[in-house]
């Protein structure tokens, strides 16, 4: 397998709201990423500024301090226009084949053992836990002499083929300070938006998808070694029926069917795809999406409930939102509806509640508030 998926190192069980002991098959939250660790991860620190990551095999640069003065700040941070040539010249313990990461092999590296900062009002960055694990590689929160501490999205070559905040270009990147990823256009009120980096180099193949439908109704993922329903639930659910609908599914003489973590899920994602580009989800078109309608009126394609928390900073309640991806267009109120982060972004809300108490959605982007996701069901295909 060339696109072995990296598990979310999510140890922790959660209920609707709080840390719980651990479930065990049978009982309420069962089926989430504590009971189904997948590929541990486990990485090399190469002692030359390097990192192997021991499942995929990609090599790393350890850290986003491109100017090497010791320091992670704003001076590190690079354009997509100024990586292309910085990247031509770089070399880092003797390899000059270093490439900037797409999405899917960036996102390998997320840790969901992390803490989203977006409730975070303090300056101080002790004891802040972010989604990268921080014992193989540096990391720094954003600059506060330029931006906020959560302004630390990675660098990322994979551009969203329609636009957000009504006709941006845009790169999709990951945000290891929040754990998300978002779509970023490529100009910011300061000039050419700019982004931390890791390069990466070796399996080239990583992140592409191998699909085969079979007869039954499934879809075999011959690179990640998974196996997929063809066919989404056909309605919305909160996250603890995701998971028991998951848990008592029964298919094509398989029964060991689960919600897929956020990262298998996100393996699905076909960047080159979108409503706006393909009239379509944004996912190889072997599979089959049901059609909603969004906030805006506009025909397109629903968010898909992951079995992963996404911890919030907080004294209580910190398991409260779970992390779902757009396979449509992620929406966002900014006077209107519009799409704000892109269809293959990875966004997190509430596991249950009421939507339409955000009538204008919720944070700086009005981000719509999607508690009915919608769920797409995986399981091994190796152990058959």
């Amino acid at each position: 397998m060339n696109y072995p998926i990296v598990g979310t190192n999510q140890t922790l069980s959660f209920n609707d709201c709080e840390i719980i002991s651990n479930v065990y098959e049978g009982a309420s939250f069962y089926g989430q990423d504590s009971n189904y660790p997948g590929n541990i991860p486990s990485y090399t620190n190469n002692g030359d500024g390097t990192v192997t990551d021991n499942v995929t095999g990609l090599m790393w640069s350890k850290s986003p301090d491109l100017n090497g003065d010791g320091i992670i700040n704003y001076d590190d941070k690079i354009s997509l226009e100024e990586s292309e040539q910085f990247i031509k010249e770089f070399t880092l313990a003797g390899y000059t084949d270093w490439r900037i990461p797409t999405i899917k092999e960036l996102y390998s590296l997320i840790d969901f053992s992390g803490i989203d900062i977006s409730s975070y009002s303090a300056t101080s960055t002790e004891g802040l836990t972010p989604f990268i694990d921080t014992r193989y590689f540096d990391f720094g929160y954003g600059d506060l002499s330029y931006e906020r501490l959560i302004d630390a999205q990675m660098l990322t070559t994979t551009i969203y083929t329609s636009t957000t905040m009504e006709n941006a270009k845009t790169l999709f990147g990951v945000n290891f300070a929040d754990g998300r990823i978002k779509g970023y256009g490529l100009t910011s009120p300061k000039g050419e938006k700019k982004f931390y980096a890791y390069f990466v180099r070796g399996n080239s193949d990583y992140g592409k998808n191998d699909f085969v439908e079979t007869e039954d109704g499934t879809i075999v993922d011959k690179a990640t070694g998974l196996m997929w329903m063809k066919d989404d639930s056909g309605k919305g659910m909160a996250w603890q029926e995701a998971l028991e609908y998951a848990e008592n599914y029964s298919y094509g003489g398989y029964d060991d069917w689960r919600l897929p973590s956020v990262k298998e899920l996100q393996s699905i994602v076909d960047y080159d795809r979108s409503p706006d580009f393909t009239s379509s989800a944004a996912i190889s078109p072997l599979f089959n999406c049901t059609q909603i309608t969004n906030e805006a009126g506009q025909k397109d394609y629903p968010a898909y409930w992951s079995s992963t928390t996404h911890q919030r900073y907080a004294s209580d309640r910190v398991g409260i939102n779970a992390c779902y991806v757009c396979f449509g267009r992620a929406m966002g109120h900014m006077g209107r509806w519009i799409d704000v982060h892109g269809a293959g972004a990875q966004r997190s809300d509430p596991k249950n509640g009421n939507p339409n108490d955000y009538t204008n959605g919720f944070g700086p982007q009005g981000d719509a508030i999607r508690i009915y996701n919608y769920v797409r069901l995986v399981r091994n295909a190796e152990t058959d």
